[in-house]
């Protein structure tokens, strides 16, 4: 694929894998631990979770039952027909974004647009967006006003390189039943700038052998996206795509930060690690130190040098009626796992199709919001300790690897540091009057110098051994979910 006939901002920066490695995080981001995303769009108007648009044309798929049920066969109504039903009518972005900021968030992610080929702006390049069909809204625009309002540094998170493929299932028919051999609705030539015009790749990985004309078209798309919103994380779901025209994209995105800030490149540019996922087919490209590693829906399992990224969702990626969410206590002790690794966690949490979280969703945010207000400190603005923590509780390491309902005990801590204070997160309550110990704190390893407990005004009785640091907690514990001892250390 040749990339000739578009170009990216001049600058320090250019499409080699040498230069791209000049890269280096910025602060803002390893202070910030704690961003929310908005995975929203189109395909949370039927509320039956991810891929939708994909699913809702695999004859037999949950989702294709669904739509022949509520809706009617693809043939006659489809996705296209559910862009139009996303109207965003109680869409409010201030009053989500307090939401947000009170729970801790210190930057906020906007989806740019899915797999399903819509863009949430308004786009320059496709007349498929939420502008001019659907809510009628500048979705983007609308959430970048209210992070910007709040202090939150914003992103966006395109993938849309894929959608040439994974989008393709629209062209089959049924193969039973009383409309077997009918097309289905992404057949119509007339909507061929959405559904694509016709060839054979339906896998859901990128494109194998996509026409020139499709990457030409994501670079656009997703240029565009960058220029207009200036935001300075981007999220690519998957490895670099298309080669030289990804790596395009991202000296671009690099180069026009830079420009926005006066000299400083305050980019985070996040993307996986294709390599582990070649058996699922292409991902794109990657490379160590050309951006931020994310793992989706996984940690990485000691201290990572560099920053990185875990991003994960309360429920399904889009919302999903009657799923059980994540308990606060369960993203917390996730959060903190992440940090302690120096990691930043992003979450999201799904929006129904006329822009609302339900109940539930705002009753954690809620719960975040009042562990946040206590242990705070020991999140924003932390580094690593010489190790992550300690006790018999492990996340398992690697992408996809969440596991709801673990035990964790008194003996489980998670440790994050600045400047003369270790925070020693515990993530299991002990009795009130029971005593913590960190054995990592053992006499000789570390000069302790003072202990608190985060939101007890209480002294606490403490003392050292070479069995570690004892501290025993009071009679009313600030918070049930995880508590933090806040120790002063000189060593």
């Amino acid at each position: 694929m040749h990339s000739d006939d578009i170009a990216c901002c001049p600058g320090p920066f250019a499409p080699g894998w040498e230069s791209l490695r000049q890269y280096r995080c910025p602060d803002w981001f390893r202070d910030a631990k704690f961003g929310i995303w908005a995975h929203w769009g189109p395909q949370s108007v039927p509320g039956m979770g991810d891929w939708y648009a994909r699913n809702m044309y695999i004859e037999g798929h949950p989702q294709y039952l669904h739509h022949v049920k509520t809706y009617g066969h693809p043939s006659k109504f489809g996705f296209k027909d559910i862009v139009a039903l996303w109207n965003a009518d109680q869409f409010a972005p201030d009053r989500l974004m307090d939401l947000y900021v009170r729970a801790g968030a210190k930057y906020f992610v906007a989806q740019g647009v899915h797999h399903d080929n819509f863009d949430n702006w308004n786009s320059r390049h496709h007349r498929w967006n939420a502008v001019k069909m659907g809510p009628r809204k500048d979705i983007v625009g609308l959430w970048r006003a209210a992070a910007l309002k709040r202090g939150l540094r914003f992103g966006v998170t395109e993938h849309l390189e894929r959608s040439y493929s994974w989008f393709n299932t629209n062209k089959g028919r049924d193969k039973s039943g009383p409309l077997a051999g009918v097309p289905y609705d992404g057949n119509d030539p007339a909507y061929a700038d959405f559904y694509f015009p016709p060839h054979e790749d339906a896998n859901l990985a990128y494109p194998k052998d996509p026409p020139e004309w499709w990457p030409r078209q994501w670079f656009l798309r997703i240029q565009d996206l960058l220029d207009q919103y200036q935001p300075d994380l981007l999220y690519t779901d998957g490895g670099i795509p298309f080669g030289e025209t990804g790596r395009k994209l991202l000296a671009h995105f690099y180069n026009q930060n830079i420009r926005w800030h006066g000299g400083r490149l305050e980019a985070v540019y996040a993307l996986k690690d294709a390599r582990l996922f070649r058996q699922h087919g292409d991902h794109g490209e990657y490379e160590d130190g050309v951006g931020v590693l994310d793992m989706e829906r996984g940690v990485v399992g000691d201290i990572c040098a560099e920053p990185w990224q875990t991003d994960t969702c309360i429920g399904d990626w889009f919302y999903k009626t009657g799923i059980q969410y994540k308990s606060a206590p369960e993203i917390i002790h996730l959060l903190a796992d992440v940090v302690s690794k120096n990691g930043n966690l992003l979450l999201n949490f799904p929006q129904r199709a006329n822009g609302t979280l339900d109940d539930t969703e705002e009753g954690i945010l809620a719960d975040l919001a009042r562990w946040m207000a206590v242990n705070g400190e020991a999140i924003h603005g932390t580094r690593p300790w010489r190790v992550y923590g300690e006790g018999p509780t492990q996340f398992t390491a690697g992408n996809f690897a969440e596991k709801q309902g673990r035990a964790f005990t008194s003996q489980d801590f998670r440790f994050t540091a600045k400047p003369g204070i270790l925070y020693a997160i515990c993530l299991a309550a002990p009795a009130p009057f029971g005593t913590l110990t960190v054995r990592s704190l053992a006499a000789g390893q570390a000069a302790v110098t003072s202990v608190a407990l985060l939101g007890c005004r209480e002294s606490l009785r403490w003392s050292c051994d070479a069995g570690g640091l004892h501290a025993q907690v009071p009679a009313t514990l600030p918070c049930a979910d995880a508590l933090t001892l806040r120790v002063g250390i000189t060593a």
